[in-house]
């Protein structure tokens, strides 16, 4: 517990950070000259080149564990943030947003395994994960607010640069402070019952490969539903810095951000949600956000701040099921594989969303786009439960 304590605190740190580029990010970019294409080529890339990342982060957490990947993913991306202060053209942008893509990518796959690995059963890695939820909430209420702020009092320079050092410095703590849980086998074979494995690997690790294989497991198509989400996600980072509102103020941005991470909040302070199916919670909130996009799209009467709040309402509901769901059904020793691969499509997502919102914002509204890939997938998603793995 004190270790979660302790990763709960490092990626509120994090998050809060990486949160407030948010509302800042597309301006930045046009103060250097960048077109709104070239923007959403911008954002797009970071995510681009979150893959080879990704599909690195799920073996080499795996084997050598979650603290050496968060640490240095933090003191990197850190690093690069600095870098960014001095950014003065769109492609030196562009290259160092690049980067971070990949450096970044190393870091939520190490923190959902080791979340994971923390829990004694089930039940604790939903309780685990909708903590885990509940901190990039908290983060990204208060960041998109508090980035647009610094950027207005000191100037983009001098807040990418104070953004920078915090990365910095939580990799340096997080050095001293995260533990990792090692596997079974590991303390086996070193002969050390110091620091014993949690009582959901010991269980992961005898369970007989016939009784994983007999037990279905989530299908393919099922990962269609991160995908579309990321992509949704992406178009309205990228739109909401860009709406004629969002010119006017860079504090309206922030705040716009913020509102969609309370309706994030309330969600997740909905307690008895835990006690529903993850997988039916997530196909609900799919298609409930897949309406508030459709009703952007067609300019419904809701305020926009109202539609914000619905959307993180339905992001609350969604991203802690996708997770628990995962870690049910996984084999312990392979927690950073399955989240690398929710992450590989998360990245590919994030970056169709805003490289195709670039393009098409002049002819058509990207929100219906939003629209178009969640209920694509929904309608691809097979809806017979599939059920957790029996572990014995």
């Amino acid at each position: 517990m004190k270790t979660a304590m302790w990763l709960y605190l490092f990626m509120f740190i994090a998050m809060f950070d990486l949160h407030a580029q948010y509302p800042v990010l597309s301006p930045f970019a046009l103060s250097l000259g960048a077109a709104p294409s070239f923007i959403g080529f911008i954002m797009g890339i970071y995510s681009l080149t979150h893959l080879p990342g990704n599909m690195l982060a799920g073996y080499g957490v795996d084997r050598y564990g979650s603290k050496i990947f968060i640490t240095l993913s933090l003191i990197g991306a850190g690093a690069l943030l600095l870098l960014q202060a001095y950014a003065s053209n769109p492609w030196q942008l562009l290259a160092i947003r690049s980067v971070s893509g990949f450096v970044l990518a190393f870091l939520s796959p190490a923190c959902m395994s080791l979340l994971a690995k923390l829990a004694k059963d089930t039940a604790g890695q939903g309780k685990y994960m909708a903590g885990n939820g509940l901190v990039h909430t908290l983060a990204s209420v208060l960041s998109p607010a508090a980035g647009a702020l610094l950027v207005a009092k000191l100037g983009f320079s001098a807040s990418f640069t104070i953004l920078g050092w915090g990365l910095i410095v939580t990799g340096l703590l997080a050095l001293f402070f995260i533990h990792d849980v090692p596997t079974a086998s590991k303390v086996a074979a070193k002969g050390d019952a110091a620091s014993p494995p949690s009582p959901l690997i010991r269980a992961a690790e005898r369970a007989p490969a016939q009784a994983l294989a007999a037990n279905p497991t989530i299908p393919w198509l099922f990962y269609a539903i991160p995908l579309a989400l990321s992509c949704s996600q992406g178009i309205l980072f990228f739109e909401l810095p860009l709406l004629n509102l969002g010119e006017q103020s860079l504090m309206t941005s922030g705040l716009l951000f913020s509102v969609v991470s309370l309706g994030s909040l309330v969600t997740l302070s909905m307690l008895f949600l835990n006690k529903l199916s993850p997988f039916y919670r997530t196909a609900v909130g799919s298609f409930f956000l897949a309406i508030v996009f459709f009703g952007m799209a067609v300019e419904w009467a809701l305020p926009m701040a109202a539609s914000l709040f619905l959307i993180g309402m339905a992001k609350g509901m969604i991203y802690p099921a996708m997770a628990t769901l995962l870690a049910s059904i996984t084999q312990a020793t392979h927690y950073g594989r399955i989240f690398a691969l929710l992450s590989v499509c998360f990245s590919i997502g994030a970056f169709i969303g805003p490289t195709i919102a670039g393009q098409i914002r002049d002819s058509m509204s990207p929100y219906f786009i939003a629209f178009v890939v969640l209920m694509l997938a929904l309608s691809a998603l097979p809806y017979s439960r599939p059920r957790s793995v029996t572990i014995t």
